[in-house]
């Protein structure tokens, strides 16, 4: 038998503390992500609501299938930043005529839906997912363009933007835009560089310049809509495909493009799907307060995955890390995933093993986050761990089936690229709340200061305050605990969300089900391993 026996104890003391810190945290992403649903504040959505618009969320929800999923992607860009919450923008995955599909979608009660440089980030994030999975583009645009106080930061990025559309449409992938309103200077590219454009009577302004600009310009007197509108686009430049009545009309007329693409998935279908045997509301109390504490993540795994059945590979060989085969709402997987956070040789040797058997067999891989590295120290060093881990991590970077990675607990150092973190382009990354990220974590990182500044005033022959050491240390550890908490990398744009444990296998469902809408194929080949 497969099928995991969970000795998990929902009745201890341990998991009631375990998850009252996650429920806590839960609450804090919540009170975030209800400030980007807030858009610009009830001053700004009411402006928008008289002039008998729609709000951002309402757009998309029309635009989708009723009663489908919409899965939002990187709600907290810009946290902790001058900027607000979500970044003057909403990106998804969303169902749309039958159709999985990327939805980006301005947000015009923020700064007018002006483009700020998270705005960029998490837009360029989306275009990256909709590129890699072979899913249509759908942009829902009214932007009044760059926040100009931070050209410098957007302009550049800022480019990728239109080429990327372009990329998109060169590779075969339809890309839609629907102007609601403003879409100016560079923003005009958007609808401009898009396969299918909907314009709305008396709504849609699309133009590289507005009256002022051109008066400055050319002395030339103009209006908006004999500039830029949607009649005029429509009848004489011939920028707009489609003439839509109102909002409705246009994403009604938005749906029927959709519908006429043909589209239609690549990857193979999934078996009949089967619930796991535990409830997900354990998932709360799984990962313990201190991520110093080991966790089983066969207690996740016997949660997220069908029927808990769970296929181990190499059970008694390298058990820092598990490793095995199971299937998600029938989709076959391979997961990897950290039992006591350090990655020694074994382990290694072991992940790339799977790795080139998922490769072989064109299984996804899932990865679960909770390491604290590879191990350091003499003996180990001797054992070869630098090209152990060298290899694992060239199996990741060359392995060409779909990734995902959950991270659960701890992701420090280089075990976060082995367990194909960000930098290593997974096709869709999430966090929990418990989260934790960084170059190694805050105690180590202060400590190794210390003892380099400690050796460092020694051989100048200089006194070495012990008090000022205390100081720095604490300051240090603040500052790096503060940034490898899960909602400011999520801030940054370096997962797609901060997501409630429970949610997880719902969320990878609508993850694999998007990545099939492309094909499935491993590598033919990896790099040298060293040996």
């Amino acid at each position: 038998m497969t099928v995991l026996r969970s000795l998990l104890d929902t009745r201890s003391d341990e998991f009631a503390a375990n998850a009252q810190a996650m429920m806590a945290k839960l609450a804090e992403v919540d009170a975030e992500h209800a400030k980007a649903v807030g858009g610009g504040g009830p001053k700004y959505v009411e402006r928008h609501r008289k002039r008998g618009k729609l709000l951002v969320r309402e757009r998309i929800e029309l635009l989708i299938d009723e009663d489908s999923a919409f899965l939002e992607l990187s709600p907290l860009a810009a946290w902790g930043t001058q900027y607000a919450v979500g970044a003057s923008v909403v990106t998804g995955v969303g169902t749309v005529s039958g159709v999985e599909c990327v939805v980006v979608a301005h947000d015009p009660t923020v700064r007018g839906g002006s483009s700020n440089p998270y705005t960029g980030r998490k837009v360029r994030r989306a275009m990256q997912i909709s590129e890699e999975n072979r899913l249509p583009l759908i942009n829902l645009v009214e932007s009044g363009g760059a926040d100009l106080p931070a050209q410098k930061e957007i302009f550049i990025p800022g480019g990728q933007m239109f080429r990327d559309l372009s990329r998109l449409s060169a590779a075969g992938i339809p890309t839609v835009a629907v102007v609601f309103g403003n879409s100016t200077a560079g923003g005009a590219y958007v609808p401009g560089m898009c396969d299918h454009v909907v314009m709305i009577n008396e709504r849609s302004k699309v133009f590289l310049g507005g009256p002022p600009l051109v008066k400055m310009a050319t002395g030339e007197d103009s209006d908006d809509e004999s500039l830029g509108g949607a009649d005029m686009h429509a009848r004489v430049s011939g920028l707009a495909d489609y003439f839509a009545v109102d909002e409705t009309d246009g994403l009604g007329i938005a749906r029927r493009i959709v519908a006429r693409l043909n589209w239609s998935k690549e990857g193979p279908r999934p078996a009949v799907r089967q619930d796991p045997r535990y409830g997900a509301d354990d998932l709360l109390g799984v990962v313990p307060v201190d991520l110093k504490t080991p966790f089983d993540p066969r207690e996740v795994i016997a949660r997220i995955v069908d029927d808990s059945d769970f296929d181990e590979f190499k059970p008694l060989y390298g058990s820092s890390l598990v490793t095995g085969w199971a299937r998600i709402y029938g989709y076959p997987i391979g997961i990897l995933a950290n039992a006591r956070g350090i990655l020694f040789s074994e382990e290694s040797q072991k992940a790339a093993q799977f790795i080139q058997l998922a490769n072989r067999s064109d299984t996804p891989l899932l990865f679960l986050h909770n390491t604290t590295g590879y191990m350091v120290g003499a003996s180990y060093e001797r054992g070869g761990i630098i090209k152990h881990g060298a290899m694992m991590i060239n199996a990741v970077s060359n392995s060409k089936v779909p990734h995902l990675s959950v991270l659960m607990g701890a992701s420090y150092g280089a075990g976060h690229y082995g367990m194909c973190g960000r930098a290593y382009d997974p096709r869709f990354l999430f966090a929990w709340p418990s989260a934790k990220s960084a170059v190694m974590g805050p105690q180590q990182l202060a400590g190794v200061l210390s003892i380099v500044a400690r050796a460092s005033a020694e051989a100048k022959g200089l006194p070495y305050s012990d008090e000022n050491d205390a100081a720095m240390r604490t300051a240090v550890e603040n500052q790096i605990e503060a940034e490898s908490l899960a909602m400011f990398l999520s801030g940054w744009v370096y997962d797609d969300g901060v997501i409630d444990p429970r949610d997880t296998r719902t969320i990878l469902s609508l993850c694999l089900s998007a990545i099939h809408t492309g094909p499935v194929r491993g590598a033919d080949g990896f790099g040298v391993f060293r040996m």
